[in-house]
């Protein structure tokens, strides 16, 4: 089992900034690709927003995201992060991460372990 904790989140004005923080615990991270997940007010859906590879060499965003947003990883922390820039009010979200052993993937349906998410609200 993989136990994932995120933080980070809050209210914000459209343009500003937010780092979340996803720790995880359980079995060895450094196993794990890592993502980002959001799921926006009224949607069933847990939209992609990152991912990021076991090594850290690989990223694929979200078109919405690219260029505002990084996923960056510290092994040694075991922690994921989400640096969000330039935030718009569309950026609303709970937002997840979430952890797949191995390999680097987009689709929220062939992730193993889920974090219980974190609120993020842009104002404009």
């Amino acid at each position: 089992q993989v136990q994932l904790v995120e933080s980070g989140g809050g209210l914000v004005q459209a343009g500003g900034s937010l780092r979340l923080s996803c720790a995880a615990s359980g079995r060895p991270f450094v196993n794990y690709a890592m993502g980002w997940f959001r799921q926006a007010p009224g949607r069933k859906e847990r939209d992609f927003v990152a991912a990021i590879s076991v090594s850290g060499g690989n990223t694929q965003y979200a078109d919405s995201v690219k260029g505002r947003f990084t996923i960056p990883r510290d092994n040694a922390k075991n922690t994921v992060y989400l640096q969000m820039n330039s935030l718009k009010p569309e950026d609303t979200a709970v937002y997840y991460c979430a952890a797949n052993l191995v390999t680097l993937v987009t689709r929220s349906q062939l992730y193993d372990y889920w974090g219980q998410g974190t609120q993020v609200t842009v104002s404009s």
